[in-house]
């Protein structure tokens, strides 16, 4: 049930973060020398689901709002449990968090970094979110977790990409269940040179900021040790619907392969000009053309419809995988919405439960209890396999997925078909690997907000 106005009595709301321009309601009370942001006093807890409504990332963002009021339900003990019936924790007992009723707030990203930081700013503040979830930009997930920082709150990051998120710009309040950037080339570069061969040219088109930056820079890297050579890498404003004229281009650049580093809509629409240019019919150094989509979801595969056939991508998690926890999510996400999940729905499902979980076991809402017991948590049950979210950088470390574009789909929802689940140890790294910050890169220091 959605939740707005929160208010509570006989609480006292002071104190600023130097710099942070936010006015951060500190709650203290007679039972807590150790106040922090938003603790809750009365028997509902909030939390802030801040998801792209509008923008090229629409679609996959009501995904995620669908996927985050199911986990509500499941948390506040309504419909069939979900995943808290699978998850190898089983601290969750279907009665709220800590026998508080959960409740939620909504906001609107937008994909800009701006917006999705003055919805979350709003519901920290005036709604009294002690957690904030989803996201499918990384730009926005890195803003919104440098502002959960500043405010001592929780982020759960959503669908977030991009090296960057719990590499350079990682903190000690946040956390990511999504895999990366690395990650997905790790994973492509052997099916790659396998299908593919190891004397490639390519072209890369890609999204002008932090996870189409990184997305490059990683499959670059992966490709180039192969054997791949780079013809050049162009830059598209994330606002762009029409890429015929960089497609154009392409056909004169000597390159036999074109990576798309582009997501949601700018995906569809670019695959598509690629394919109304022809460059799927043609052959260029003795080769096949090829195209790549490094990052994919099933809803870019819906919306890309038979231009996607063939072409091979990674993705975090694809409904179809076979275990007992992917199973009890797509049943329970199916019969209430009447479609499969697709990997953005359940990565903020997942994140919803883990810090449900993880304030469980920690006894606290306070948000440094919840990060002790988040870091180095390993589990299983939440549909991707065995889960490590290690404690140096909280990134989550599992199986990747190779997928590629069906050729004989029976239905909207199976377009995608799953090419080979790479071991989490092939796409594991150092926490101070330089694409992640180097010796640089640090989590901080946790921040209750108090």
């Amino acid at each position: 049930m959605s939740k707005s106005n929160f208010t509570r009595r006989g609480v006292l709301k002071t104190g600023t973060v130097a710099g942070a321009g936010l006015a951060l309601p500190t709650i203290f009370t007679a039972q807590s020398a150790a106040a922090f942001t938003n603790e809750p006093t009365g028997g509902t807890v909030t939390l802030g689901f801040n998801v792209p409504q509008t923008g090229p990332y629409a679609d996959e963002g009501n995904d995620e709002l669908l996927a985050q009021q199911l986990a509500v339900e499941h948390l506040n003990g309504m419909g069939d449990g979900g995943c808290l019936n699978t998850f190898t924790s089983k601290a969750l007992k279907g009665n709220g968090i800590l026998g508080k009723k959960v409740e939620f707030v909504t906001g609107d990203t937008q994909t800009k970094s701006d917006a999705a930081r003055a919805s979350a700013k709003s519901m920290i503040e005036k709604d009294g979110a002690v957690m904030i979830n989803g996201g499918s930009s990384s730009g926005v997930a890195v803003a919104v977790q440098g502002l959960c920082q500043e405010a001592g709150v929780i982020f759960m990051a959503g669908l977030t990409h991009s090296n960057d998120t719990t590499g350079k710009d990682r903190k000690k309040n946040g956390f990511r269940h999504f895999f990366n950037a690395y990650m997905s080339a790790a994973a492509l570069a052997p099916v790659l040179a396998k299908e593919m061969g190891t004397d490639r040219r390519a072209y890369h088109l890609t999204a002008d900021y932090t996870w189409g930056w990184t997305q490059q820079e990683s499959i670059q890297a992966a490709t180039e040790a192969m054997g791949w050579d780079t013809v050049t890498n162009v830059m598209t404003p994330l606002a762009s619907t029409d890429f015929s004229s960089y497609i154009a281009p392409i056909l004169n650049s000597g390159a036999d392969t074109l990576v798309l580093n582009h997501y949601g809509g700018n995906m569809i629409n670019s695959l598509t000009n690629a394919v109304q240019f022809g460059l799927l019919d043609k052959q260029v150094n003795g080769k096949d053309f090829k195209i790549i989509v490094p990052l994919y979801s099933e809803l870019m595969a819906a919306g890309a419809g038979e231009n996607i056939k063939g072409v091979l991508g990674s993705m975090n998690y694809n409904w179809q995988l076979q275990n007992e926890g992917s199973a009890a999510f797509v049943k329970s996400f199916g019969e209430k919405y009447g479609k499969p999940p697709s990997n953005s729905a359940q990565t903020c499902y997942a994140q919803v439960l883990l810090y449900a979980d993880a304030v469980e076991r920690a006894g606290t809402f306070n948000p440094c209890g919840v990060v002790e017991a988040l870091e180095g948590f390993e589990f299983d049950g939440l549909g991707n396999g065995p889960t490590l979210y290690r404690a140096e950088d909280h990134q989550c470390f599992k199986d990747v997925l190779v997928v590629r574009g069906a050729e004989n789909p029976t239905n909207q929802y199976d377009t995608l078909e799953i090419v080979e689940v790479t071991p989490a140890a092939q796409v594991s790294y150092e926490p101070n690997h330089p694409m992640f910050g180097g010796d640089d890169a640090s989590l901080g220091e946790c921040n209750p907000g108090a």
